[in-house]
């Protein structure tokens, strides 16, 4: 029989040296990446891209599993739920991560303390587009009509807890504005009523609408961070409208507990993924504008985000049902 501090210095030794293993083969097998929304819409479309060439970097599959529902409250409660071993991983927007929490009560999981944040993945620039028959040529015409006859306009969204949602209620927050929400089970329904001349704006993102503005069916008024795709549209900061924070991306991570190697080099395999040529061509196309931070980075900004989002949703009395 051993000696008693011989069989503790082996259970220590591997204690020390498993994560290093862990994170040497990892992965062995095949990566869940659990998409919480439908296929065809942006998270999908990055995922999709991103799991290509995270299986030739990596040298295993990662599988696409779409959970929708709930405003991606489905999806992100399984992979909170899921063992923290890097087999289970999440391609999730902002929404569902850090405007969800300060808008409902009985979430599932814990946004701050159940996931374990990997990579910001890409930002989505957002635009407030008009329907091209609309009079409003600038953003400052928008907001007069806002105050003389508040509540008249329309605009769309996939709902309240979205980016595209909020970004109108900052814009009323601080003036006289106010405008009339229509919610829509995604974007697309929303922009076929503005195209169609139902609604009188809206906020998406710009790849979600950068072929009506192309054909002249919508004017851009004003975009939430400068693209080189509409060059003389203005920020919304540049037109006065300085609490404009508002962003979409979408992003990775995985369950809360995750060994720290398999983080790192998860972290460092997307953004080498988006440095692909190919990948980098197509997120160009999609207006998807790649972040390569570290895991520490995005642990820092979602945590401000989702800090912003709640301070913002309590002091203006947003619920769900609006």
């Amino acid at each position: 029989m051993k000696p008693l501090a011989h069989l503790l210095a082996a259970g220590l030794l591997a204690c020390v040296t498993t994560p290093a293993l862990a994170a040497d083969e990892w992965p062995a097998k095949s990566v869940r990446v659990i998409v919480p929304s439908s296929p065809g819409g942006g998270t999908d479309l990055y995922a999709r891209l991103l799991t290509q060439q995270l299986s030739d970097i990596l040298k295993q599959p990662f599988v696409v599993d779409n959970r929708p529902g709930a405003s991606g409250v489905i999806g992100a409660d399984a992979v909170a739920r899921s063992a923290p071993d890097g087999y289970t991983i999440l391609v999730a927007s902002n929404s569902s991560i850090t405007i969800s929490p300060g808008l409902y009560d009985n979430l599932p999981f814990n946004a701050a303390t159940d996931f374990t944040p990997i990579a910001r993945g890409v930002m989505a620039p957002m635009v407030l587009v008009v329907n091209a028959k609309e009079p409003y040529q600038n953003l400052d015409q928008l907001m007069q009509a806002g105050k003389d006859r508040p509540g008249e306009l329309f605009y769309g969204s996939a709902g309240v807890a979205s980016a595209p949602y909020l970004g109108v209620r900052m814009m009323e927050e601080g003036t006289e504005t106010r405008f009339n929400h229509v919610p829509y089970k995604g974007v697309g329904p929303g922009l076929q009523d503005l195209v169609a001349g139902r609604l009188q704006f809206m906020m998406p993102d710009l790849a979600a609408v950068r072929g009506f503005v192309a054909d002249g069916r919508l004017r851009p008024l004003a975009v939430n961070q400068a693209t080189e795709l509409l060059p003389d549209v203005k920020t919304f900061q540049d037109l006065g409208v300085d609490n404009m924070n508002a962003v979409v991306s979408f992003s990775v991570l995985g369950p809360a507990g995750m060994p720290p190697a398999i983080v790192e080099k998860l972290s460092s395999a997307v953004n080498e993924a988006m440095r692909q040529p190919a990948m980098a061509e197509r997120l160009k196309e999609l207006v998807l504008v790649p972040v390569f931070d570290t895991p520490a980075q995005f642990n820092e900004s979602l945590r401000a985000e989702r800090e912003l989002w709640a301070d913002f949703i309590q002091r203006n009395d947003i619920t769900p049902d609006q």
